[in-house]
């Protein structure tokens, strides 16, 4: 343990982040790729903070995480009080330390990165962790408030949905949960990788939820099932944490049915690892194809990845833009490197390439950086006269989610969306425009992190907490 000695190592400790299986290895599972870290590892990279008079590693977290004190814990041995820290703030900090983008978040902030010695490795910190609070026995059963005789639904079951559950639950509420898939977890269970975020790490939440009183409705779909006013006729409150999940289509000749959806392709792979029977085709698998995927997010690092290790013949990925205006995380886009990914970069799909019903290739617009947008960032055009063919027998298209007509889907005509066809809510209580129904995560600020859907979820959850107060006191006055 490191207990009794000084924090600000950051000048005799170098930054090390826990090491990588061999990318042969990594390629042929779906096992998450960290090795093991201990205790002294975990302590001596946490006492690298610099314990600056102002943190901005936490305002750089969505969940304004206190970080700072939690690496002093851990930094000093006291592991326990560091979860307790760590788990004020976030109902998931162990699926954030593996997931989040810390090199753009709290990792990207840390003033030791500024000072160039390296940000103090936030993620894997967090992960452990909570990973040993788990398997010490520290992570309490969820225990709910004084019951208040009023109940919540929540509409989905992704990160958004969960938080807010949980937080519903601590202040006493009756909370059902309804998914249309038959596993709850959305993304995290479906979307996101298992090497990348082992399912068990998400099962574990879901069982501590189901433990603590949340009631889970699977295969419950807002519309076929029920509509959105059946609903409101049997709660109290109803939050819409639904996600987006519309696919941004790929537009260009030969574009059509042969090109795969992302999300399509992962949540298959997903439900493979889970044990679900396999598709009816191959369609939904690279083995032995030569893949290419459009895109440059982190949904098309899964997607690369998720091919490398389905055994594809070749696996490359273009994206419009340089390597360093990729919105993608870079550790994930060195990740696929790795692991035997090809990119090429200021590439755009300019046809998809068929012969009869079967995908040959791609032909791609080679393309330069122009003048910057009116958000800064240089726009993409055309070198004239540079194309070339690529062949590819899959092509997958990873280029966003954007949101479903919930108006239509949950047959609420009353419900308000955006220009953008996210749910309008008020921007202090995430209220929309039906009195009683509530917004979080995607399907109320456009596709992001998972982070943010955290944050949405608790955010919401105390607004409706509030909202419920108030019905409380109508009621109590009226009697």
């Amino acid at each position: 343990m490191n207990r009794g000695k000084p924090l600000l190592r950051f000048v005799d400790i170098d930054q090390a982040y826990p090491g990588k299986r061999p990318e042969a290895e990594r390629r042929t599972d779906f096992l998450e790729i960290y090795q093991p870290v201990d205790v002294l590892e975990v302590a001596a990279q946490a006492s690298r903070c610099s314990q600056c008079g102002i943190p901005f590693c936490q305002s750089g977290c969505p969940l304004q995480n206190n970080i700072p004190d939690w690496l002093m814990l851990a930094g000093t041995g006291r592991l326990r009080e560091a979860y307790e820290v760590s788990a004020a703030t976030s109902t998931m900090p162990e699926i954030c330390g593996r997931i989040c983008p810390q090199d753009r978040l709290c990792e990207g902030s840390c003033v030791v990165e500024k000072s160039g010695h390296g940000a103090v490795t936030i993620g894997s910190v967090e992960q452990y962790i909570t990973d040993t609070a788990w398997d010490e026995g520290w992570v309490p059963p969820i225990r709910p408030g004084a019951p208040r005789g009023q109940s919540v639904g929540v509409i989905g079951s992704g990160p958004a949905g969960l938080a807010a559950a949980e937080r519903l639950r601590e202040a006493g509420c009756e909370v059902t949960v309804y998914e249309r898939a038959d596993r709850a977890g959305g993304l995290l269970m479906y979307g996101i990788p298992g090497f990348k975020l082992d399912k068990s790490v998400v099962q574990r939440r879901l069982d501590r939820l189901a433990q603590g009183g949340v009631q889970f409705r699977l295969n419950f779909e807002i519309g076929r099932d029920a509509s959105l006013d059946v609903l409101r006729a049997q709660h109290d409150a109803v939050l819409i944490a639904t996600g987006v999940y519309a696919a941004r289509k790929l537009v260009c000749p030969g574009a059509g049915d042969d090109v795969i959806q992302a999300l399509d392709y992962l949540i298959r792979s997903n439900r493979d690892g889970l044990g679900d029977p396999q598709a009816a085709n191959e369609r939904l698998s690279a083995e032995g194809k030569d893949v290419i995927v459009i895109g440059g997010g982190d949904t098309a690092m899964d997607c690369v990845r998720t091919a490398i290790r389905q055994k594809a013949r070749s696996v490359t990925c273009l994206y419009r833009r340089d390597r360093a205006n990729m919105p993608g995380s870079a550790r994930e886009v060195r990740h696929a490197e790795e692991e035997g990914v090809v990119f090429e970069w200021l590439s755009a799909p300019l046809a998809i390439l068929t012969q009869g019903e079967d995908v040959t290739g791609v032909r791609v617009q080679r393309m330069r950086l122009g003048d910057p947008d009116s958000s800064g960032r240089r726009l993409p055009e055309a070198e004239p006269g540079k194309t070339v063919d690529l062949p590819a027998d899959m092509v997958i298209s990873a280029l966003g989610f954007q949101p479903e007509d919930l108006r239509q889907a949950f047959e609420a005509p009353e419900l308000n969306l955006t220009e953008w066809g996210t749910v309008e809510s008020d921007p202090d209580s995430s209220m929309t425009s039906l009195n009683g129904v509530f917004v979080a995560g995607d399907i109320q600020r456009g596709a992001s992190l998972v982070v943010w859907a955290i944050r949405d979820g608790i955010d919401a959850a105390r607004s409706i907490e509030s909202y419920l107060d108030n019905r409380l006191c109508v009621l109590g006055a009226a009697e």
